[in-house]
């Protein structure tokens, strides 16, 4: 159990630490960014099921009810194999340390939902109050478009029950049949994607854990992917120059070419679009992919090996 709990903290930090530093300097990342979304979820997942095998292992080390409940359908020559009768004091430390800390993600994974909730229902209730009304005796729209009667231009998709596509009347006005026929790629995508859920965890794992530097980089680098992506699904359908004119045309009022501007990534999503970079080759993304979903079973053999052992 010592030797498993050890290499269970060493396979932690190595994917908390070293790794999302070097992967937020790899400039493959904006050439793919769905397979780096991908990569970021595994190194993410990896590392908690660090800590959540970590945790079932110490608390059944410390717990006499947990090691009864965990083992009790294992042979007795796979208990003795784990060694839970006499653990030591950093074990009880770190079991201790890893139940807050599985408490604290719980929270605040919680407390994002719920507010995602409370911003939602805010926004439906303003955009009712802005929506034009409709004649007596016509009901309410509930399809999956809002027109909004504003002159700056502006879309963007609602998530919710039921989803809804918002765009204002100055974006049906300024942008062209094309251009417009991108930005509504551009935000199903984010819908088919369910970006909004990654949004939610990488948020609340970084506010709960701000200073662990895999949450701060996943969040960051999330917001910034879930763009990218969905601006590849909208320029394979529209184009490049297309998308990038319909992006110029959402977002020039905001100051998106301003070099003191405070929305940088727009500026990079555009010099993206006109320049895109070549792709990976398929063989390339399909061993990142395999690579990336194989990483996560790294905690769960380290866990599972003293008993297959046992067991051989």
């Amino acid at each position: 159990m010592t030797v498993c709990l050890l290499l269970l903290s060493v396979v932690a930090l190595t994917a908390a630490v070293p790794v999302p530093r070097a992967l937020t300097r790899a400039s493959w990342a904006e050439r793919e960014p769905v397979v780096a979304l991908w990569v970021w979820q595994c190194l993410v997942a990896t590392v908690l099921l660090c800590c959540l095998t970590a945790l079932v292992l110490g608390a059944a080390a410390v717990f006499h009810t947990v090691r009864d409940r965990v083992f009790a359908p294992a042979p007795p020559a796979v208990t003795a194999a784990y060694d839970l009768s006499a653990a030591p004091v950093w074990a009880v430390s770190l079991t201790v340390l890893l139940a807050c800390g599985a408490a604290w993600t719980t929270a605040m994974l919680g407390r994002e939902l719920f507010e995602a909730r409370r911003r939602r229902g805010v926004t439906r209730a303003h955009l009712r109050e802005r929506a034009p009304e409709l004649p007596a005796g016509l009901p309410a729209a509930r399809g999956p478009m809002l027109v909004l009667e504003d002159e700056y231009p502006d879309a963007w998709w609602m998530p919710g029950h039921p989803p809804q596509l918002v765009v204002t009347t100055g974006a049906l006005q300024r942008l062209t049949d094309h251009q417009l026929d991108a930005v509504l790629t551009h935000e199903r995508g984010h819908a088919r994607a369910h970006h909004d859920w990654l949004l939610h965890l990488s948020t609340a794992l970084a506010t709960g854990f701000p200073r662990v530097p895999l949450f701060a980089h996943f969040c960051d680098q999330t917001h910034r992917l879930v763009e990218l992506a969905a601006d590849d699904a909208a320029s394979r359908r529209c184009g490049h120059l297309t998308t990038a004119l319909a992006l110029i045309e959402l977002n020039q009022h905001r100051g998106v070419l301003s070099c003191a501007s405070s929305r940088r990534l727009l500026g990079e999503r555009v010099d993206r679009l006109l320049q895109p970079p070549p792709r990976l080759l398929r063989r390339q993304r399909a061993l990142t992919t395999t690579v990336a979903a194989l990483v996560p079973l790294l905690p769960l053999l380290i866990t599972f090996a003293p008993g297959l052992s046992a067991l051989s």
